[in-house]
């Protein structure tokens, strides 16, 4: 309920700047991109995530205990087989995408295996997998499309409306183009933080009801990204919120502007 409310403050942002730009027109005009943008979004998300990290299908042959480990996670949670793939990078970490549960797809990196224990490993592939139960692909895929065109219109807005001698018609513009885009992206941002305690709490019923595991995983992939955060390109740093913990270097204001709850919080949470 929370997820479906942010959703539709957001929508009503984007609906709201369209109106301020071209009055019903632009209101329609901004619901038909919104639109489009969301479509887009849906049905090719999981291939640019694939993409732009270099991930690769993992043979059964080669990686039969995992195999087999997503297997019974799966039966657990009545979910078909979600896709796998290996990510060629020794950063641990671990992230679920896909536009439904016949098209999910499960990816984790060369450091992860390597990282953590067996239990531990069957603790994050039952949180990705409670982000596929959960339906959280499309809620975040949601919430960053509209979240980017709110940011976009607000732009728009400004270099087109900005030229109003009206005093009061600029500074409303210059409020438009700043405070209405980062509305936009702290809505964005609790979208994910909510899906991630989510799907923590999802992943340790899936564990039956221990959520040590999971915990001890979160644990060990925190202290590792502290010490070794990866460096990624722009467009890897932009699907950074789809990883289990965010794999990049965090900055002064984290706690406000992360795409992930903080770690002492969700560990807590677990074992509580």
């Amino acid at each position: 309920m929370r997820a479906t409310l942010y959703l539709a403050v957001l929508t009503a942002i984007f609906l709201g700047i369209g109106y301020l730009i071209g009055g019903n027109d632009g209101m329609v005009s901004a619901f038909i991109f919104a639109l489009i943008m969301n479509f887009g979004n849906y049905w090719f998300s999981s291939k640019i995530v694939l993409t732009i990290y270099g991930a690769i299908p993992m043979k059964r042959e080669e990686y039969p205990a995992i195999y087999a480990m997503i297997e019974d996670l799966a039966q657990r949670a009545s979910l078909p087989m979600p896709t796998l793939y290996l990510i060629p990078t020794e950063t641990p970490n671990a992230f679920a995408t896909g536009r439904d549960e016949n098209h999910a797809v499960v990816g984790i990196t060369q450091g992860i295996l390597r990282l953590l224990s067996e239990d531990e490993l069957r603790g994050v592939l039952a949180h990705e997998l409670s982000h596929i139960k959960n339906k959280d692909m499309l809620v975040s895929a949601m919430a960053a499309t509209l979240a980017g065109a709110i940011a976009m219109l607000g732009r728009i807005a400004f270099w087109f409306g900005g030229n109003d001698e009206n005093r009061s018609g600029i500074v409303g513009m210059l409020i438009m183009v700043i405070i209405t885009p980062l509305i936009a992206m702290l809505i964005q941002l609790a979208v994910s933080r909510s899906r991630e305690y989510g799907a923590d709490s999802s992943g340790r019923q899936l564990l039956g009801g221990d959520g040590s595991t999971l915990a001890s995983a979160l644990g060990k992939l925190g202290q590792f990204t502290k010490r070794f955060p990866a460096q990624g390109t722009p467009s890897q740093e932009a699907a950074a919120h789809l990883f289990i913990i965010n794999p990049f270097k965090a900055s002064g204001l984290t706690h406000l502007f992360s795409t992930h709850p903080p770690m002492e919080e969700r560990i807590r949470r677990l074992l509580a």
